[in-house]
């Protein structure tokens, strides 16, 4: 029968631990009982018990295996032996480095996505609701065509730095009582790249990059409203080291109509008619988008009747089909009469009640809703 001591309990942890947990306490128990910090006799030998343990458990067939069938389901597997290594080193093969100085020379220069750009245009609202190109100017950085981005002189290349020798970082090891500690930073000669250049090109001066005034031309789809975004792949920032350029957004602002008001897909449009024209009926004419139309007054039409025009309001953008106008109707009452009309009007009256009607709230929920709740 194995001696062993249960992993688990090696590590202070739970059978049900996540592997979050696993590594917190592996993260602990090695600084702890690591030889190079503690001195005590037995702490060598609890040190290569804690990343046995670990060894197994942070890896899932394993766990597996063991939780099954325990010691004898990893026997042979052999756990890796880290008392030749300083604490930054255990730290560096189970969590990258964090904390204890990073070996991530080789990622300053692998290739990166350029950084994307956001441009603001502004449209009518007719240009929203019918869709239009538009032909923008942004000024950003661009890859020197001179150097090809290597920022050296044609016909020369960058050479290794010599302060980091190419590895694009410097370090410093300190000693504490946790045992050496490595500070990496960027070089600050070739600022992290690894080369430097000796002949710098004529053109961007060794910048690699260029700013540069550039015209586009922006499909802005049928509906588009304030807030949409239109993705132009590749037309932001360059990458960096060979990677891909980044995207340019451009964001839609839409200046404000002087008739029409846009909620949703629906359009509003509030329009006065004369008390006549309200109360005999009729048609009449109203501005719709890209020309006129005619609509028909109902005899008796209150102020506050909202018509609706199906199919007349804004596109559905990446949709089929269509909003709705809404006409808002409004009374036109005359403020100046001669005494003609007065006349007319006073004999007509006679034949109508005069009281005051509360009106009940179902005019003021219709205009609420037509408003989109406003």
């Amino acid at each position: 029968m194995s001696t062993k001591r249960d992993y688990y309990e090696t590590l202070g942890v739970n059978k049900g631990a996540s592997a979050d947990e696993l590594k917190g306490s592996f993260r602990k128990l090695a600084r702890q009982y690591h030889p190079d910090v503690n001195k005590d006799p037995g702490a060598e030998e609890k040190f290569k018990e804690i990343n046995e343990a670990y060894s197994v458990l942070s890896d899932d067939q394993k766990r597996a295996a063991y939780d099954r069938y325990g010691h004898a389901g990893v026997s042979g597997q052999g756990a890796p032996d880290f008392s030749g290594f300083g604490v930054e080193d255990i730290f560096e093969t189970f969590f990258g480095g964090g904390g204890f100085g990073g070996r991530g020379a080789g990622n300053r220069r692998a290739p990166r996505r350029g950084v994307d750009l956001r441009y603001d245009l502004t449209i009518a609202f007719e240009e929203a609701i019918n869709g239009i190109e538009k032909e923008i100017q942004i000024t950003r950085n661009e890859t020197c065509t001179t150097c090809n981005g290597s920022g050296a002189e044609p016909g020369t290349s960058p050479i290794k730095c010599v302060n980091c020798k190419g590895t694009g970082e410097v370090r410093q090891v300190r000693q504490t009582f946790l045992g050496s500690m490595v500070n990496v930073a960027t070089c600050p000669t070739c600022r992290g790249t690894g080369e430097t250049v000796s002949t710098p090109c004529h053109t961007c001066h060794g910048r690699m990059q260029l700013r540069q005034t550039k015209r586009l031309a922006v499909n802005i789809p049928p509906g588009v409203d304030v807030g949409t975004q239109i993705r132009l792949t590749g037309e932001g920032e360059p990458g960096v080291n060979g990677g891909p350029s980044g995207n340019l957004y451009v964001v839609i602002n839409v200046a404000p109509h002087k008739y029409f008001l846009r909620r949703a897909d629906d359009i509003i449009l509030e329009v006065s008619v004369g008390f006549m024209l309200a109360a005999l009926g009729g048609e009449t004419t109203i501005p719709v988008i890209g020309g006129q139309e005619k609509i028909k007054i109902q005899a008796g039409t209150q102020p506050g009747t909202i018509f609706t025009l199906r199919g007349k309001g804004a596109p559905r953008l990446q949709r089929s089909g269509r909003g709705d106008l809404l006409v808002i109707v409004n009374v036109n009452v005359p403020n100046s009469l001669n005494n003609d009309q007065k006349k007319l009007l006073k004999d007509f009256a006679k034949s109508l009640p005069n009281d005051a009607v509360p009106q009940e709230r179902g005019l003021i929920d219709k205009l609420r809703n037509a408003l989109g709740g406003e």
